[in-house]
């Protein structure tokens, strides 16, 4: 484990380690929002602390605000049903982009960073995009599904991992990754679109694309990774060891060592959040709601996370919540 000045200690999420009881999850009491600077900083290095804020969108969808610029990871706001989580799934529910949804919350968005392209990580990303001019980083297939939608080629950048972009105050290294396996060992959607498509109408158009990790790095600020998959390729995450790493939920264990393989190659993040682990085809309303066995999973999952990274503290999100790193 490297020494501790190379990690950020977390101030303000330090204390807010999550509760989980046998009736329910006890989301982590958020950090508290720090008093804006009345006057600009100097410099990136001078900005006051807890300047960054970080909002929970559900799935494995973040805001993050960086002085005036932000960025967002595979925001999905519609959350439409497609029966997933009620035994009836149905692959051929239509995309219905929710704008009513998401314009109210995405007034502004500079960057987009997409893990892969299913529905519920990137279906509300080209509406974004189109309505910001954000830049969409993601894979090959982000890149020629985004062409499908519309979304002019000068917004976006195929990236595969490896890549480290420098924003001035911020920085994004892209990192190989691994979608995670369901029960019978198989991805849903798989596939990559090495051309442009016609422009999809229903979930099963939108193919995993393969898969990537995010690790933003903040000046003077902390530095975060972000999953968007339970599966990883440890091997690509030497010498990032990020501050806080969000981590999405196992739904099945065909993964072996998910957990133990992911923790160690970030180096024991100092503050681990569980994402992707809520019902997301329910209104953005807090408290989120967790189907039962996926509640059963999360209390192991962090029990896990104990055990194995024992000088961690675990997160629990809720929804469209300030936390300051």
């Amino acid at each position: 484990m490297p020494s501790l000045d190379r990690r950020r200690f977390l101030r303000d999420a330090a204390a807010t380690t999550a509760l989980v009881s046998a009736g329910g999850l006890a989301a982590a009491t958020p950090a508290q929002a720090a008093t804006p600077a009345t006057t600009p900083a100097a410099a990136p290095s001078a900005r006051r602390r807890g300047a960054v804020s970080f909002r929970w969108w559900g799935t494995a969808g973040w805001r993050v605000d960086i002085a005036d610029r932000t960025v967002l990871v595979d925001p999905f706001l519609s959350r439409i049903d497609t029966g997933l989580f009620t035994g009836a799934f149905r692959t051929d529910t239509p995309l219905t982009v929710r704008a009513d949804v998401i314009d109210p919350r995405v007034d502004k968005a500079t960057t987009v960073l997409v893990t892969h392209t299913h529905w519920d990580h990137f279906m509300d990303v080209p509406h974004i995009a189109k309505r910001t001019g954000a830049r969409v980083f993601g894979t090959l297939t982000a890149y020629h599904l985004g062409l499908a939608y519309g979304v002019p080629s000068t917004q976006l950048s195929a990236v595969k991992g490896g890549e480290v972009l420098d924003f001035g105050d911020h920085s994004v290294e892209v990192v190989g990754s691994l979608h995670s396996r369901n029960p019978s060992y198989s991805v849903a959607f798989p596939g990559v679109r090495v051309t442009q498509p016609p422009q999809p109408a229903t979930i099963a158009d939108l193919p995993e694309g393969d898969t990537l990790g995010y690790l933003l790095r903040v000046d003077g600020g902390p530095s975060v990774y972000f999953t968007g998959a339970s599966d990883v390729a440890e091997r690509n995450l030497t010498g990032l060891a990020p501050d806080v790493a969000m981590v999405a939920m196992q739904s099945a264990t065909t993964t072996g060592d998910y957990l133990p393989r992911l923790l160690a190659g970030l180096d024991y993040p100092k503050v681990i959040v569980p994402v992707h682990y809520d019902n997301f085809e329910t209104p953005l309303e807090n408290p989120p709601t967790v189907a039962e066995t996926d509640r059963t999973r999360l209390t192991e999952m962090i029990a896990a996370v104990r055990r194995i990274s024992p000088r961690s503290r675990v997160l629990v999100p809720e929804y469209e919540t300030a936390y300051h790193f």
